[in-house]
């Protein structure tokens, strides 16, 4: 490779990952200050404070008519944000969209989307014009009431944020992710911040306990119901960081003969309400929703989503749970109030440093405000100063200008005029030296004066700039509080209906099946209860292992040689149509351990489980239920030694226990000399030298120990005092005839 020679003098000698630390680290910040999060004090990202921007100059005021979509995008691309055009509009359609957004800052006219997720028109078929939100947020932008700075080409100027005379942050909420970092605010109801606001400025040191009795919890655009306790809403809100439970809001409605159906007129905020319906649609055809016969969409421009329940003995408030639990009818909404904080730093901020933030920058604006109102006043009365000599002395004023070459300097000098009032007489119109003139002239002073005081009291003045501030908020809460039709709250509260757990089994449908499973550890279950006879098939060189009947609600419990249980549900095993599916592609079974036992799970019954070398013990059932597909560890096993070779269930009126071994002795001794244990090796049962374990069985004493004989026989021994011993003996020869498997079945 040849050589290739640089010019030194631009060549910097750093390292790569000092390089690549500082171009990441740019793009991070550039991510976190310009695109993701919001400003506390406006709520806006810089996309929409220029989106806003832009339809300002356009003169989009909501008395106005509308413009083409495209014009705004275009404007905004060309002259402040230079993204992508459909970036911008997919942020004004939003701004637009009145089940997005609580207060809609764009006033939008075609086809801006809907809640069922389907797009909006291209931008060049839809028109729009802010609404009057957006001017409140703009308001006094004309007036030096905040910093304003280049445009990306330097062209233009561009607010650094807007005045904001409405709490848009926690009004409409934001939502970003940025580099390590991300925001979620839901939105909230305007009346409820301000009289938030009003207390605050009243009691600057007020607790988030009170706050939250002004601002009870966020108010979603599509209503719904939050059933979140209050203490955790006063934790989330403290802290900064917690959510929201959210459900739908749903009614009963009778359809006569004793049956009824749901209707569900509002759901949760950001849900699609086609991909819910496909959702729900879905599930009952997976049969995981029994208690539901059908869902059908009756929504116009208002939502109505019948439910109907599969009988008149459904509670209607079970099935409601049932849904809840399982689809997006209820979510979380997280609140995460990370902002940028005076426009430059990330901090997650509580409720109250929320507030305080606006509170704050409403009084910069109205002192900035009023600084600039009192310059123009001054520059005013400079002007009528000025006016008012010249009507004094009207006829000298006329001979400078008509006779003098040095007209401005000579009237600045005869009169002790500034060169502001010089030039505003020199620019006079003829049409005011009449007599009327001079009056309205005074009287505009005497009332530019009064202002003047006004203002320089409101300056010097902090208590009666909060007074100020609050007849701002007060009139905020008037336009769009409570009481109007926008800012009337939507999301209602409640506390969760106490409903009994509702067990896997009841979203369920029961259904019989026979499970198969075969020596090499192929499972399938058959729909109803079939024989188990020569009839089922199995794979070349597999035979029958376990088989018996239950049902689709049932647990299915499997025992292996390693001492872990394994619990499968029985609607979960593949149909009978084939030869089923291994069973180690569902849990978490290791090729070399065998399958010991596989049964129904029985709640309330004792299971007794026992290893090669008779060590065991009995457990409740209920303790060997698993989580995991790794299944639960019951009974230790010595690496790989002394491993688990019969599991069995115990009835409730077994009394003994019959134990034989491969050295041909068999041992019975009273059931309540077996130990109970919810985990460890257990206890030795029977004594063996070079034996394993043959079997052990439970039984009832008074109906004898039974075991099958040749020819399909069974015998029953009914005296067995022989054979009594203690638990851990070696115990003496079986009866006469006892299988040579040493196998009591």
């Amino acid at each position: 490779m040849s050589d290739i020679s640089v010019n030194d003098d631009n060549v910097l000698d750093v390292a790569l990952s000092d390089t690549l630390g500082d171009r990441y680290l740019s793009y991070a910040l550039s991510t976190i200050m310009s695109r993701s999060l919001p400003d506390v004090r406006d709520g806006l990202k810089p996309v929409h404070r220029r989106l806003l921007f832009a339809m300002r100059h356009l003169k989009l005021n909501p008395e106005t008519g509308f413009k083409k979509c495209a014009r705004v995008v275009g404007d905004v691309i060309g002259k402040y944000h230079p993204h992508g055009d459909q970036s911008v509009y997919d942020a004004m359609v939003r701004l637009a969209q009145e089940f997005a957004v609580r207060y809609p800052l764009v006033d939008g006219q075609g086809n801006f989307g809907n809640i069922d997720g389907d797009n909006a028109a291209a931008m060049r078929y839809t028109e729009a014009r802010m609404t009057a939100i957006a001017t409140a947020l703009m308001e006094g932008l004309d007036q030096d009431a905040v910093d304003f700075r280049e445009t990306y080409d330097g062209e233009e100027e561009e607010p650094i944020v807007m005045p904001a005379n409405f709490p848009n942050l926690l009004a409409n909420g934001a939502t970003g992710i940025a580099v390590g970092m991300a925001t979620s605010i839901p939105p909230h109801n305007v009346g409820e911040i301000c009289n938030a606001l009003l207390h605050l400025i009243k009691f600057p040191n007020a607790t988030i306990e009170k706050i939250v009795t002004f601002i009870n919890g966020p108010d979603f655009p599509t209503g719904g119901t939050i059933v979140e306790p209050r203490e955790s809403i006063i934790r989330s809100y403290e802290t900064g960081r917690g959510s929201f439970r959210l459900r739908a809001k749903w009614e009963v409605e009778d359809t006569g003969r004793g049956m009824y159906q749901i209707v569900i007129t509002e759901i949760p905020y950001q849900v699609q309400k086609s991909k819910l319906i496909e959702r729900i649609a879905d599930l009952m055809y997976q049969k995981k929703l029994p208690l539901l016969a059908d869902i059908l969409d009756e929504s116009s421009e208002d939502i109505r989503i019948v439910v109907e329940p599969k009988s008149r003995t459904v509670e209607p408030e079970v099935l409601m749970e049932s849904l809840f639990r399982l689809t997006d009818l209820e979510t979380r909404a997280s609140l995460n109030m990370n902002v940028l904080e005076g426009g430059k730093l990330p901090r997650v901020m509580s409720l109250r440093e929320v507030l305080q933030a606006f509170l704050d920058h409403r009084q910069d604006v109205l002192v900035r405000r009023s600084k600039y109102r009192l310059g123009k006043i001054e520059h005013r009365l400079e002007v009528l100063g000025g006016y008012l000599i010249a009507y004094l002395n009207l006829d000298e004023v006329i001979r400078i200008i008509r006779e003098e070459d040095a007209v401005k300097k000579c009237l600045m000098d005869t009169f002790s005029l500034t060169e502001v009032q010089a030039e505003s007489i020199l620019n006079m119109r003829l049409r005011s030296l009449r007599k009327l003139e001079e009056m309205e002239i005074k009287t505009e002073y005497e009332a530019l004066e009064a202002e003047k005081a006004g203002l320089l009291e409101l300056l010097a003045s902090e208590d009666l700039r909060w007074t100020h501030i609050s007849d701002e908020i007060k009139d905020i809460r008037k336009k769009f509080g409570a009481k109007t039709e926008l800012g009337a709250r939507r999301t209602l509260f409640a506390d969760a209906p106490v409903v009994d757990m509702i067990p896997v089994e009841a979203m369920i449908e029961k259904e019989p099946i026979t499970v198969i499973c075969s020596h090499k550890g192929w499972v399938r279950g058959m729909k109803g209860h079939v024989a188990i006879d020569d009839k089922i098939k199995y794979k070349d060189g597999d035979k029958p292992k376990f088989g018996f009947t239950a049902y689709t609600t049932d647990k299915m419990i499997l025992v292996a040689s390693n001492g872990r249980f394994y619990t499968l549900g029985c609607d979960k095993l593949p149909g009978g149509r084939g030869h089923g599916e291994p069973v180690r592609l569902m849990i978490d079974l290791p090729n070399e351990e065998e399958i010991i036992g596989l049964f129904v799970h029985q709640p309330g019954k004792k299971i007794m489980v026992v290893s090669e070398r008779g060590r065991g013990f009995m457990l409740d059932a209920d303790n060997v239920i698993a989580s995991t597909k790794n299944g639960k560890q019951v009974m230790n096993v010595e690496d790989g030694k002394n491993k688990v070779a019969v599991c069995r269930i115990i009835e409730d009126e077994d009394d003994h226990v019959a134990i034989i071994g491969t050295s041909r002795k068999m041992l019975i001794f009273p059931i309540d000399q077996m130990p109970q244990m919810n985990r460890g090796r257990g206890p030795i049962l029977q004594k063996y030298n070079e034996a394993q374990l043959g079997d052990i069985i439970s039984f009832k004493a008074e109906e004898g120990l039974s075991w099958p004989m040749k020819g399909g026989k069974t015998r029953t021994e009914t005296d067995l005092t022989a054979w009594l011993g203690r638990r851990g003996s070696v115990g003496r020869m079986p009866p006469h005839g006892f299988p040579t498997t040493n196998r009591f079945s």
